[in-house]
């Protein structure tokens, strides 16, 4: 066995960490896109939506024809609730409304 100082111990134990979460947020984010652009097709196409705003974890977007928007298919991707008012949608995804907003405010 190799007997190493134990600085050069919590050295290697602090690197293989640091490299573990940098895995585990790189797959976080990858999951986060895909969610995102099914948000978009399940809000039916980047055509449709007109607006986007995020209040804390509300999301509303106002679209062209709220009939092409599948509810079911949100709620899978984790939203919370769903209200339909005219046409618009407000979604409650908890504290994912800001990075949903941003990413279609680029996609939009």
């Amino acid at each position: 066995m190799i007997n190493l100082s134990p600085i050069l111990q919590y050295i290697i134990i602090a690197v293989v960490i640091l490299i573990i979460l940098a895995v585990a947020l790189k797959l976080t984010r990858k999951d986060f896109a895909i969610k995102e652009n099914k948000l978009i097709d399940y809000l039916g196409g980047k055509d449709n939506i007109i607006n986007a705003e995020c209040n804390m974890s509300r999301f509303k977007v106002i679209l062209r024809d709220v009939s092409l928007a599948n509810k079911e298919a949100i709620q899978k991707l984790g939203a919370k609730g769903i209200v339909e008012i005219d046409n618009q949608l407000k979604i409650i995804f908890d504290n994912k409304a800001r990075q949903l907003k941003k990413y279609i405010d680029e996609i939009v």
